[in-house]
């Protein structure tokens, strides 16, 4: 998953706890093979390869499930969610003197918007060449929540699977007690602005602090606004609570990418959010829901990247 990985188990048998990490480990392997855009052989790969020269392709029920995700993200979004973004990595990239502008980023901007291409579940038609899918926003959230059904469907009741700071909750810990969920501090120094108690669901983080380039001495997110195709600014940090990971991280997301609006389109949508600005002011409904203070002896909580 191109980042730090955890699994957590709560459980009274050793077997237990070996079969559902060997279980969960080798799902999260699967995905990967199927939606990492690294693996030349992996089923994006695939679509991209048609993307790329224009035509069609007929989709597995769980890639179209998937697309069928990212069509509602988009729509909810007001078409700033779209998997068709990911071009715009190709200029945004460590290493340049300056920033591109408008001549770069017109050309790039051509070929991304889900509005041209044609859904038809299972058939996905690019009806012009150049363009690329990117589940860059779904993949890894998506399998934190497979990786959790696998667990417990052997028998693993309290846990937490982890793939970059993406979380999706199995079940309670001792004595049916909440983990203990950290949220990153974007401005740094390793500690946690506010630490969340969650027995279920999903829990995310979108944000412009831990994958980032710098360019002429400034920073740079990796969420790219697709209308405008550049960075996302105003919200360093989103992080959200809800019924999967999956949903969590597509709210997530929407908020960063909303930008100054993102607080009052987060408030708006009711999903139970902490949000951090670039001028480290935080607010949102998880600071009165779910957060609590931490106790002295406590041991550190884990960390949503």
């Amino acid at each position: 998953m191109g980042s730090p990985c955890e699994l957590l188990l709560y459980v009274r048998s050793r077997r237990i706890a070996t079969e559902a990490a060997q279980a969960a480990i080798a799902e999260i392997g699967r995905l990967e093979r199927r939606y990492s855009r690294y693996r030349a052989d992996s089923d994006l790969s695939e679509i991209n390869r048609i993307a790329r020269r224009g035509g069609a392709i007929r989709l597995d029920p769980e890639t179209a499930n998937l697309i069928d995700h990212a069509f509602a993200a988009w729509r909810w979004s007001d078409g700033l969610f779209d998997i068709t973004s990911g071009p715009l990595r190709e200029i945004w990239r460590a290493g340049r003197a300056i920033p591109p502008g408008l001549a770069e980023l017109t050309p790039i901007l051509a070929r991304i918007g889900l509005k041209w291409i044609d859904w038809r579940r299972p058939t996905l038609l690019f009806g012009a060449a150049g363009m690329e899918l990117d589940f860059g926003g779904l993949a890894k959230e998506y399998a934190a929540d497979c990786a959790a059904a696998v667990c417990r469907a052997v028998g693993v009741a309290g846990g937490v699977v982890s793939l970059g700071g993406d979380i999706a909750v199995i079940g309670p810990g001792a004595r049916a007690a909440p983990w203990r969920i950290g949220v990153n501090d974007p401005a740094g120094g390793g500690g946690a602005r506010a630490t969340l108690f969650v027995r279920s669901g999903g829990i995310a983080t979108s944000g412009d602090y831990a994958r980032f380039v710098e360019i002429d001495g400034r920073r740079f997110g990796h969420v790219f606004d697709p209308t405008t195709g550049c960075p996302t600014t105003s919200l360093s940090s989103v992080t959200v609570a809800a019924e999967s990971c999956l949903e969590a991280g597509t709210i997530a997301t929407i908020g960063l990418l909303k930008g100054a609006a993102g607080a009052v389109w987060l408030a708006a949508s009711g999903a139970d959010c902490l949000w951090i600005e670039a001028t480290g002011e935080m607010g949102g409904s998880i600071l009165t829901n779910r957060q609590c203070p931490i106790p002295a002896h406590s041991p550190p909580a884990p960390l949503v990247q």
